[in-house]
């Protein structure tokens, strides 16, 4: 990709992703961007700008065709690319993470599932036995994933994100209740559900302020 795409656009693509996948799950063929853009409660000529950024895929008088659209949108996000991933803890949020997410439709593999605590180890999620987080190094020399997921009590989320970056973990997924900082080669994405409830929050009782 030869120009810059801001993170506006890039932050848009998933969303993109989950509605065309939708209408090819439904089995339609062919949408126009206004037709889209009525789903996505997105303006028409925003969907082209923004599709424009990767080559436009749409032709006029015929709109997008789904299925290619699809494949296009996946490829740019790489999940064509068969990236592995762990997830250290176990516990309820762990748990739930995985039992709820398609990993693999998102562009990653989980191989692994990890934990301390000796009343969890050996417990079965999805299909994974949970192993002991004191196999995990032998583990990602051998399997060599590329992200590992964390939902392991905030006050070792520092020490268990260093030890996996020495390991060569590129990427990870923070769902610890602290800021795992930017490390140097390493992405980091840190997710906060607190935040979301509390912009709810903020947007709930901006509504009432604004309505009396």
């Amino acid at each position: 990709m030869e120009k810059k795409v801001s993170g506006s656009v890039v932050n848009r693509l998933p969303r993109y992703y989950r509605h065309i996948t939708d209408l090819y799950e439904s089995g339609v063929e062919r949408i126009s961007s206004k037709e889209l853009s009525r789903r996505m409660n997105v303006t028409a000529s925003q969907i082209r700008q923004d599709l424009n950024c990767f080559g436009g895929f749409g032709q006029q008088g015929y709109g997008y065709n789904v299925e290619m659209l699809r494949s296009e949108i996946a490829k740019i996000l790489g999940l064509d690319r068969g990236y592995t991933a762990v997830m250290v803890g176990a516990g309820h949020m762990g748990r739930t993470f995985a039992t709820n997410t398609k990993f693999e439709s998102r562009g990653f593999k989980l191989i692994g599932i990890f934990d301390s605590s000796p009343s969890v180890i050996g417990t079965d999620i999805q299909g994974h036995t949970v192993m002991d987080y004191a196999e995990i190094g032998d583990f990602v020399r051998e399997h060599k994933p590329e992200m590992a997921i964390l939902t392991v009590p905030k006050e070792a989320t520092k020490s268990v994100a260093e030890d996996l970056r020495a390991l060569g973990i590129k990427a990870f997924m923070n769902f610890s209740y602290t800021e795992l900082r930017e490390m140097e080669g390493v992405i980091v994405e840190n997710v906060h559900l607190s935040d979301s409830l509390m912009r709810l929050s903020y947007k709930i009782s901006e509504k009432e302020d604004g309505g009396r």
